[in-house]
């Protein structure tokens, strides 16, 4: 365990001798700069400069650079990939994530001797952990609130998108409600407009949710988008705890790394973390971050729910890639501050990936949220949400998917449509 440091691991692709770029990596992130300086002593480097301290050879004789450069490329030049392993001591920044994050994903991305670099996990002391509330209700606190134990929560997006107003937003959570939903969230892309506002969305969706509530004893949680300025988003978090809401969401590249840390400092309720825009920081396998590193800033921060895409998705990523996100998202970053989270599986999800994400993750931990695999059953929002419930409870006891569907027409209709 590390006290008085902080990692990071690096996937480098370099022309240069690999050692030396690695060495360069960590003067520019550190002590030093690209000429020899006076006041950059030996005692000063032993005390404050980052240090290489592993250094694996991954792949030699690649042909070409993943990224451009102003320097030209010879013709015949042959590329080197490394894991890279940089140590920094934590004197020099404190527990600060946005300092971090400066440190470790700094000036290093357009070095020139860097034709690829990818942030492929970090590892903080327990400082950070003791700077930072972390998640305050993570999987314990969000099934208390959900009334679901022993299986995933189903969930479902409203959809369309944009384009309902508030009663009608209520409407169809109304029909969920009434269909046994746990879990529903706003469309990460409605907001606060004038076409429908966050305060009477709240007020219309919430007087569905209490009234279901009094008639079943378990309240379904619905996730209200409350991204925007700091104020914006203390104005909108008491809104939500006036009217008796269980969970916000917030978009994770949109409020920022400070913006979050806030949040996770005045909220009250659990912080669904969307994720929306994550392919630009990570979709080239040669630049940007992995999700094991980037999502440890958000779960520190104060995230309770963090997406991680799905299985059989409808974008890019691959599956083995998701089920690493979900399973890092359940893996304790500290002995004495697990900082847990839930993962959430989205994206075109339907009752086909639950045998698959069961299996591939080996734990109900989870909140699976389906779009169009609710609102697209051919026999209504109902069917859908009791067909995704049917497929779980088939994956949990071991019955084989097409074996259930047999004897619960919901799950077998929607087996259907997601061929």
């Amino acid at each position: 365990m590390l006290t008085d440091r902080f990692e990071a691991d690096y996937l480098l692709e370099t022309p240069i001798d690999p050692a030396r770029a690695a060495e360069t990596m960590a003067g520019e992130q550190s002590s030093g700069t690209f000429v020899a300086i006076p006041g950059e002593t030996p005692e000063l480097k032993e005390r404050a400069s980052a240090r290489v301290v592993a250094l694996e050879i991954l792949e030699r004789d690649v042909p070409g650079r993943s990224l451009p450069s102003n320097v030209p490329s010879p013709p015949d030049e042959r590329i080197t990939r490394a894991r890279v392993t940089l140590s920094w001591p934590l004197a020099t920044i404190g527990p600060s994530l946005p300092n971090l994050v400066a440190t470790v994903a700094g000036n290093l991305f357009e070095l020139k001797c860097a034709s690829g670099l990818r942030i492929l996990d970090i590892r903080l002391p327990a400082a950070f952990g003791e700077a930072y509330p972390g998640p305050r209700f993570g999987v314990a606190g969000t099934r208390r609130l959900a009334g679901v134990e022993g299986r995933p929560l189903i969930g479902t997006i409203i959809k369309p998108s944009v384009g309902l107003d508030p009663a009608a937003t209520a409407a169809l959570v109304d029909e969920l409600c009434g269909a046994g939903i746990d879990f529903i969230k706003d469309d990460e892309l409605q907001s606060d407009g004038p076409a429908c506002p966050f305060d009477q969305r709240v007020a219309a969706v919430m007087a569905v949710v209490e009234r279901h509530a009094d008639r079943t004893g378990r309240k379904p949680m619905f996730a209200f988008n409350l991204t925007g300025d700091l104020d914006q988003m203390r104005r909108r978090h008491d809104t939500l705890l006036a009217h008796g809401a269980t969970c916000l969401m917030a978009s994770l590249n949109s409020v920022g790394l400070v913006g979050m840390i806030e949040l996770g400092r005045f909220a009250q309720l659990p912080i669904h973390a969307h994720r929306n825009g994550w392919g630009y920081l990570s979709r080239h396998p040669m630049l940007g971050w992995s999700y094991v590193a980037w999502q440890k800033l958000w779960r520190l921060a104060g995230a309770d729910h963090m997406h991680v895409n799905g299985l059989s998705n409808k974008f890019s990523e691959t599956d083995d890639s998701v089920v690493a996100s979900a399973r890092e998202c359940l893996t304790p970053m500290f002995a004495d501050k697990p900082c847990t989270v839930m993962p959430v599986f989205s994206s075109g999800q339907t009752a086909r990936q639950a045998h698959g994400t069961y299996a591939a993750l080996g734990s109900t931990d989870l909140i699976m949220t389906a779009g169009g695999g609710v609102m697209a059953h051919p026999d209504g929002v109902a069917a859908g949400v009791r067909s995704l419930r049917e497929a779980w409870a088939a994956a949990i006891a071991g019955i084989p998917l097409a074996e259930h569907a047999r004897t619960h027409p919901e799950l077998g209709r929607a087996l259907e449509i997601a061929a």
